[in-house]
């Protein structure tokens, strides 16, 4: 149901963070992974980000979740959206699935969106890549190109752009997918009641390391070379282009130590921007338990949304998932790798996985953390 109709070796090579690049009929028989009504219905739940978007004459008002009814919205003119569905959403996983061609750490969220006729965001940019794929309905998509956007109105706040010169101008159809790198200003209009969906896919700016870097060396109380210099200027009151070097070549070293920076990347890359939906028990699970489990023919699935990460060339063995460390110093690389790689574990895969005693304590724990559950699975 969701193979995808894409070249990606030569979608990475050629559009990949580049331009953006319209898919007709990317998704085949495409059906949507969740209905209207389910849509709306997570809307109203307190702990998941939706919101409603307006369409007022050349403005729009958003109205921030979660909502008790629609009936005041009318029938026209508004849109609402909803974050992180396949946080939720558990149906949703084989959707998000077709997009792992790209790495799980930047993967961000599935956010789902139901418009009416004449309902949209209005034009923005992203500083995120995006992947626009149209469910039922039709919605007509423009995108300009990557030049300097004035924020609409002259208000630098805003977080519309004043109308562009489209490079790409479509009707998007069930199962058409438009891909948009960062910065390219885009809108969407909608034609006829609608369903679509956006896959996005972010990466830290250098404010989020340097800020990631230095609570780390502070708490772990690194960082404490100082800068030496050799010479001196002739003059007391300026700072020679030598010791400007000198001193930012302090950072420098500490990048390219990866003692300083592997944590870091590791913790800060496994987390999410949106709240998982954790599923703990009444009851802590025992090792008994997981084995009688397996057993009986259960597999082992993360909850929708949840990173778990391992370092290429990492100094330590050891995975890094929803932002904490864990350490597996016996555990082999390769099966780090099936740990980090799947997001479901048959009863067989699972079962011989726990034969090595860290994994076995490490998968309880996650399970008793509401991180894994037990499911009827294939993988």
């Amino acid at each position: 149901m969701y193979t995808l109709n894409l070249d990606i070796p030569q979608f990475l090579n050629e559009y990949w963070q580049k331009k953006p690049l319209l898919i007709k009929n990317a998704f085949p028989q495409f059906e949507d992974p969740i209905s209207a009504d389910e849509l709306a219905g997570l809307a109203c739940e307190e702990e998941i980000s939706s919101r409603i978007v307006v369409t007022k004459d050349n403005d729009w008002e958003v109205v921030q979740g979660p909502f008790e009814d629609y009936d005041s919205y009318g029938e026209t003119h508004w849109q609402l959206l909803v974050q992180a569905v396949n946080h939720w959403y558990p149906d949703s996983q084989p959707f998000v699935d077709a997009f792992r061609f790209l790495p799980d750490w930047r993967f961000d969220d599935l956010m789902a969106s139901f418009a009416t006729p004449s309902g949209g965001v209005g034009p923005h940019v992203d500083n995120y890549d995006v992947f626009i794929i149209q469910g039922e309905g039709e919605r007509r998509w423009t995108v300009g190109d990557n030049t300097p956007q004035q924020r609409r109105g002259g208000n630098p706040n805003s977080p519309l752009v004043e109308d562009f010169t489209p490079i790409i101008d479509v009707v998007l159809e069930k199962g058409d997918m438009l891909y948009i790198p960062p910065g390219f200003p885009h809108c969407g209009e909608t034609l006829t009641i609608a369903m679509s969906y956006s896959i996005g896919f972010r990466a830290p700016s250098q404010q989020e390391l340097v800020s990631e870097v230095a609570d780390y060396l502070l708490d772990k109380n690194l960082g404490q070379q100082r800068f030496t210099s050799i010479s001196e200027p002739d003059a007391p009151g300026v700072i020679s282009q030598e010791h400007q070097v000198g001193l930012m070549n302090l950072l420098t070293q500490l990048s390219q130590d990866p003692h300083n920076y592997q944590v870091v990347l590791g913790k800060l890359l496994s987390q999410n921007r949106f709240e998982l939906d954790i599923c703990e028990g009444e009851e802590a699970y025992t090792e008994a338990d997981l084995q009688d489990a397996f057993d009986q023919g259960a597999g082992i699935n993360r909850i929708g949304g949840l990173k778990v990460l391992r370092l290429e060339n990492d100094t330590n063995s050891r995975l890094f998932i929803n932002g904490e460390v864990y350490e597996l110093p016996n555990t082999p690389e390769e099966v780090l790798a099936i740990l980090s790689d799947n997001v479901s574990l048959s009863s067989d895969i699972a079962s011989t996985l726990c034969q090595h005693d860290e994994v076995q304590s490490l998968l309880l724990t996650l399970i008793n953390q509401g991180l894994y559950y037990l499911a009827d699975t294939e993988a």
